[in-house]
Formats: structure tokens, C-alpha cells, sequence
């Protein structure tokens, strides 16, 4: 019994330092220049371990940018307003808005290594999870708190059109130069007109 708890412990523990290393390249290099081989020695684990544990590159990438969009979510669940409960609809949307924008821009070189991994073959059930828990989680949300500061928008439609902003090539090049709070202040612009 002692044993399955080690193992798993060290599974955690490679997860864990394959997952900051990835980050810490990123941050440091290109992403083409990012390697399963470059991730597994930052990691001192051997590159099988990182192809088990995440499939593919590509998989790894989604990892990362899942967990970094976790903790946005627990904010927005359990944190204090306006992006926890708590603020009206309007401030908690442009604070939510904010934070996205946040995670976006210290993950420039994660979106650009998910945007190649895009074009590499995916599982429909991989695309349905990632869709439910990322995308489809902004979605929600920005939707949901637009249809409650304004109930007669096409809410849905509109958060489809903020996210898909954030994708938008000009917009990243934008987030690339480190111009986040510039991005942030026109969303903001953009939504207090959208909500007044």
C-alpha cells in the first residue's frame, strides 16, 4: 500500500515539475523552439514520462493552459467581488474580462504553442472537455452575467465576439508586445458601451 502511494506522489511530483518547466520555456524561448526532449530534461524526467503522462505536445499544452485557467475559475467561483459572488453583473463582467485578459497576455508563448498544436489531429472528446472546461466556461459566464445586467442582448453571440478577440491575429501580436492593459482598457470600452 506504501508503494501506490509513492508512485503516486512521484506521478504528481513529475506532473508538477514537467508542467512549471513547460511554463518556464515558454516564457524563456519561441515556442517552436520548445521541445518534448527541451521539457523533459528542464524537468529531470525522461521524455517517455512526459509523452505518458500528456500524450503529445500538444496535449501538454492544453494541460498548461487548463491549469492556469483553474484557478481564474475558482476565483470567479469562491473568490471576493467584483470577480468572486457578490458584485453586480456589470462589475464582475469587467473584472472577469480583466482577468482573462491577465491570463492571456503571461501566457503569450502557451497560446502561441496551442495555436500550432490546433492544426495537429484531435480526439472529439478531447475537443468536447477542453470546450466544456475552458472556452465553454468563459463563455458561460460572460454570457450569463451580459444577460443579467441586460437581459434583451443576444448575450450568447456577444461573448462569442469578446472571446473571439482575445484569438484574433492583430490582438495577439498585440498581447506578444506586452500591451495586456491596453487590450483590457478597449474591452473595457467595448462592454461599457455594450452595458449602458
Amino acid at each position: 500500500m506504501a508503494e501506490g502511494r509513492c508512485e503516486r506522489a512521484d506521478a504528481v511530483r513529475n506532473r508538477r515539475a514537467i508542467l512549471e518547466a513547460t511554463e518556464r520555456l515558454l516564457t524563456e524561448n519561441p515556442p517552436e523552439q520548445v521541445s518534448m526532449e527541451r521539457i523533459a530534461a528542464a524537468a529531470g524526467v525522461g521524455k517517455g514520462t512526459v509523452f505518458h503522462r500528456f500524450g503529445s505536445r500538444a496535449g501538454l499544452m492544453r494541460e498548461l493552459m487548463l491549469e492556469r485557467a483553474l484557478s481564474l475559475h475558482e476565483s470567479v467561483a469562491h473568490g471576493p467581488p467584483p470577480l468572486g459572488p457578490g458584485a453586480p453583473p456589470g462589475e464582475r463582467l469587467l473584472a472577469f474580462l480583466d482577468a482573462v485578459v491577465d491570463v492571456v497576455g503571461r501566457n503569450k508563448g502557451l497560446l502561441a504553442a496551442l495555436g500550432q498544436a490546433a492544426t495537429a489531429p484531435r480526439d472529439p472528446q478531447e475537443d468536447a472537455r477542453e470546450q466544456h472546461s475552458v472556452y465553454g466556461f468563459w463563455h458561460g459566464h460572460i454570457s450569463g452575467l451580459l444577460a443579467e445586467e441586460r437581459p434583451g442582448l443576444d448575450a450568447e453571440l456577444l461573448a462569442h465576439v469578446l472571446l473571439g478577440a482575445l484569438q484574433n491575429g492583430p490582438i495577439v501580436r498585440l498581447l506578444g508586445q506586452g500591451e495586456t492593459r491596453r487590450l483590457a482598457m478597449s474591452l473595457k470600452l467595448l462592454v461599457t458601451g455594450v452595458l449602458e
